[in-house]
């Protein structure tokens, strides 16, 4: 099937806004729907991309460019953008397909993105059928088609489910991974690989396909065999549907059973509680009872969810943008058993998921002997996530070493108030650029001035006026602390 046989379909009502006819004219090998800003990896030569542009920012021109650019760096055939999000496709993206060479069309708000795939898909069993014999690829047999629908229906897990699905297969190597790279199962034949080899693996590599349904972006689920003919395409698209009328039943109702009862938390929140309220509350959402434990919380609670999902064997509950963290007090001391150290390596990947634009930090409480440290455990956290920036995403208190890192945990309109307070009177001039020389050279009146290419003289003509202006004496630690601290968080 070729892109120009979609745009010639009137039951889908595709509108061309960009594409010359030799691209038209290219074959299509599947399909993949994605809102990622960067999909090139879970992409592969010769696929349709769906996008309801919820990535999109209006007037984002850079943005629109990459998006665009992964596309054509993973060999894709066309885009066709959704037009229900916006009530139009943005010119800027047209543009950057202009300038990729990737043909682009319109999907109206009345056509659904299923309907496409099925288009494209029926097309292509349609073409296979009509091969001869020793060619035919068939679909899903009937029989397993059943099996399948009954484990969805008993609830059975998704090992089981994608086992029992590629059985018929022989010993062929399937995984289902999430965004972030974290393996939900595997067959038996395919060999354990990390989160990092599993987001590395390039796009071409295998066969990749989204599951279609309701997800975050760092959660969602993807097919991925990694021989592209060790199973019929038409079959693994059969598969897929399974497993995501699996996700959005079974998957969504375990999800909301392992999230803590929200008494867990709202104990938490309200300042001291009965202890033994708490260990009824710790108890009720899955940990064990006695500690020790650790708070972590997170600007999202979607992606602390999943980082927490890769840590295999570890108790935690999660309450929004807070969890609570059991931590084995018989587990050996190193960094594998570590579950905080475990996460530090997750988190990049979470963040990729998110994009550039998503603001993504984690914020790490000290370890919790019993119940009784866990509000302080949080209260720590949640100064940690203050404290966390671009650089150090993930931040534990344990790591709040210097005034700095210290002062980095106050919110930023306090830190505002304070430097004004401190400060204010002496503007941004040649006084604060002075003082702040002077305290970085020990308070020595000779470095100072050789910093500065000015006399001694003038330097300590200018930090008299410094300690007039601010009512401090530079001769005292306590009043040099206040000055340094105030130009730190100014």
């Amino acid at each position: 099937m070729h892109v120009l046989d979609l745009l010639q379909s009137d039951s889908l009502g595709l509108t061309l806004l960009w594409g010359e006819e030799p691209l038209l004219g290219q074959a299509i090998s599947g399909v993949t729907a994605t809102d990622l800003e960067d999909p090139g990896r879970f992409l592969g030569p010769g696929e349709l991309v769906l996008s309801g542009l919820v990535w999109w920012s209006q007037g984002d021109t850079a943005k629109a460019d990459r998006f665009v650019a992964a596309l054509a760096g993973a060999g894709a055939t066309a885009l066709l953008a959704g037009e229900e999000t916006h009530g139009r496709v943005p010119e800027e993206l047209v543009a950057a397909c202009r300038a990729h060479r990737m043909p682009i069309a319109a999907v109206p708000a009345t056509t659904s993105f299923r309907a496409v795939t099925e288009a494209v898909y029926l097309r292509q069993w349609g073409d296979l059928s009509r091969r001869p014999t020793r060619n035919r690829i068939f679909a899903l047999p009937e029989n397993v088609r059943g099996e399948l629908s009954r484990l969805v229906e008993d609830g059975a897990e998704p090992a089981e489910l994608l086992d029992r699905a590629c059985a018929h297969l022989g010993r062929v190597s399937c995984y289902l991974l999430t965004a972030s790279g974290r393996t939900v199962a595997r067959t038996p034949s395919a060999p354990a690989i990390s989160a990092r080899q599993a987001v590395s693996a390039p796009a071409g590599a295998g066969v990749w396909l989204r599951i279609e349904a309701e997800s975050s972006p760092y959660d969602a689920w993807q097919l991925h065999v990694p021989d592209p003919d060790a199973a019929p395409p038409r079959v693994l698209h059969e598969i897929a549907e399974i497993l995501a009328q699996y996700r959005d039943g079974q998957s969504r109702r375990a999800a909301a059973g392992r999230v803590a009862d929200p008494e867990l938390f709202a104990l938490l929140g309200e300042g001291p509680a009965d202890p033994g309220a708490l260990e009824e509350a710790l108890g009720a959402a899955g940990l064990p009872t006695g500690g020790p434990y650790r708070v972590l919380t997170a600007t999202s609670g979607d992606a602390l969810a999943e980082a927490l999902a890769h840590l295999e064997g570890v108790p935690y509950a999660v309450g929004g943008t807070v969890a609570v963290l059991y931590e084995d007090p018989d587990a050996e001391a190193d960094a594998d058993a570590d579950p905080v150290a475990r996460l530090r390596p997750v988190w990049p990947l979470i963040q990729a998921c998110g994009g550039p634009e998503a603001d993504l930090r984690l914020g790490i409480g000290a370890q919790a002997a019993g119940t009784e440290e866990l509000r302080a455990s949080l209260s720590q956290a949640r100064f940690a996530l203050t404290a966390a920036d671009e650089a150090v995403p993930v931040r534990g208190v344990e790591q709040l070493d210097t005034l700095a890192g210290l002062l980095a945990g106050v919110p930023p309109e306090v830190r505002t108030a304070f430097s004004a307070r401190i400060l204010g009177a002496l503007g941004d001039g040649i006084l604060r650029e002075t003082v702040e020389v002077f305290l970085a050279n020990n308070c020595s009146w000779a470095r100072t001035a050789e910093a500065l290419h000015v006399h001694v003289n003038t330097v300590h003509y200018r930090i008299d006026r410094v300690q007039t202006l601010t009512g401090r004496d530079l001769t005292r630690l306590d009043h040099k602390v206040d000055l340094y601290a105030a130009l730190r968080c100014g």
